[in-house]
């Protein structure tokens, strides 16, 4: 599993251009989920991704959690996250989960960061996505549940 965090002061996704989910301060993720991932994969990237001390403290540093700061948390499926790029010029989507898979474990990362974070919001599954933000630093992490 695979998830790129940006800490964000707000972002909004739009599907059909209806905003689906929107936050204010917190963290915008971005996640893919691969064939061969299992729920420990999603557990360590829950776990990261509420638990990261990645947001400044009064001094400036970075020592504070999502759950810290009371941050929202928006999260966007993207399989894209899984491109193997190696040969040509086309990505090949293999590694990628099989959509029902996928959909699944993506559901329920979100019902367990809703858990742990006070605002979980999210995009449309398989969506053709309009995704705004305003990266806060820029301040942006790219997780893999295999490195962690």
């Amino acid at each position: 599993m695979k998830a790129v965090l940006q800490v964000v002061s707000h972002a909004t996704v739009r599907v059909d251009g209806e905003v689906t989910g929107q936050i204010d301060k917190g963290l915008l993720v971005f996640l893919g989920v691969a064939e061969e991932d299992e729920q420990t994969d999603l557990d360590k990237i829950v776990k990261k991704v509420t638990e990261l001390r990645i947001f400044k403290d009064d001094a400036g540093k970075t020592n504070l959690s999502l759950q810290d700061v009371g941050g929202g948390l928006l999260v966007v499926s993207q399989f894209t996250l899984l491109a193997d790029c190696k040969k040509g010029r086309r990505p090949s989507f293999v590694k990628a989960g099989n959509p029902q898979k996928a959909e699944e474990m993506y559901e329920e990362f979100i019902r367990v960061c809703k858990e742990k974070v006070s605002k979980v919001e999210h995009g449309v599954f398989g969506a053709n996505m309009k995704v705004e933000l305003l990266n806060d630093g820029p301040f942006t992490i790219v997780l893999d549940s295999k490195e962690l």
